[in-house]
């Protein structure tokens, strides 16, 4: 016998009317302002990012909501929304590694190195998210349909975006931080790639906490997006959990491999780190 859950009306956020409308859009409103608001007071430079990053998202989610049901309903358009994932994750990462400073002038200002270009990120974010996804089909516990594939995949884009992001940035910042002792590194004998790695290898490996932690703690401090999708959508428990289970180990997959590749980049100079 299978058991079933009817989904919850209206799910976890009711939107029904234009009551409902108005209270979603006092609530976002509300929420980005004040993030604003305490990012300027606090002098945490990222009040004007939080209303940008409100705004696109409300109108990506309503573009996404209109052709969705298209996109699941052709491989094609799957496959081409897939890529799409793949290279904003790869644009947003890169241009967070890669971020436009000031011009410097004088004898030391830093020339750019040929190689620092933003789509070196694509690299990490799809040598993670794609053999990963791809091993998960062919395992057979995802179904071999649309609605299954590009949620699943979604995700794992979204994972290798952020260890790519987090594990360059810190990279980077510890490659400025401790010059000298890149320095002496290099004055040991040390190539210019392996006295990189020294340095930064410990603290990008830090962009791995957060997927650990999430693993560790799920179940008893969350119950993740998977999780209460699968049990909305009418599976059993048994079912979400097996579905969260595959996300989240598959997760530090990505996440590890992410961070082992993004690492590599910096260490050979394909991304900007003032050295």
């Amino acid at each position: 016998m299978i058991v079933t859950v009817a989904p919850a009306a209206g799910g976890l956020v009711s939107v029904n009317g234009v009551s409902g409308l108005l209270r979603l859009a006092f609530v976002v409103v509300v929420c980005a302002g004040l993030a604003a608001a305490i990012n300027h007071w606090g002098h945490l430079g990222h009040g004007r990012d939080d209303l940008l990053a409100a705004l696109r998202a409300c109108l990506q989610l309503f573009v996404v909501g209109l052709l969705i049901a298209a996109v699941l309903g052709s491989w094609w358009l799957t496959l081409g929304f897939i890529i799409l994932m793949l290279s904003v994750a790869s644009l947003t990462a890169g241009k967070r590694l890669n971020p436009k400073g000031p011009k410097q002038k004088g004898r030391n200002q830093k020339i750019p190195s040929p190689k620092n270009k933003w789509w070196f990120a694509a690299a990490p974010v799809a040598l993670a998210a794609v053999p990963v996804a791809g091993g998960l089909m062919l395992s057979g516990l995802i179904p071999h349909q649309t609605i299954a594939v590009v949620p699943i995949v979604g995700i794992l884009i979204g994972g290798a975006m952020t260890a790519t992001t987090l594990a360059g940035k810190r990279a980077l910042d510890a490659l400025r931080t401790r010059h000298g002792e890149y320095e002496a590194a290099l004055s040991i004998g040390l190539l210019p790639r392996d006295s990189a790695l020294l340095i930064a290898r410990d603290d990008a490996s830090l962009a791995l906490v957060p997927g650990l932690d999430q693993t560790r703690t799920v179940g008893l401090v969350t119950l993740p997006g998977a999780f209460v999708g699968m049990l909305l959508g009418g599976a059993s428990p048994l079912q979400a959990a097996a579905v969260q289970l595959v996300v989240l180990v598959a997760l530090l997959l990505v996440q590890a491999i992410a961070v082992l590749v993004t690492v590599e980049l910096v260490a050979r100079g394909f991304f900007s780190s003032g050295r």
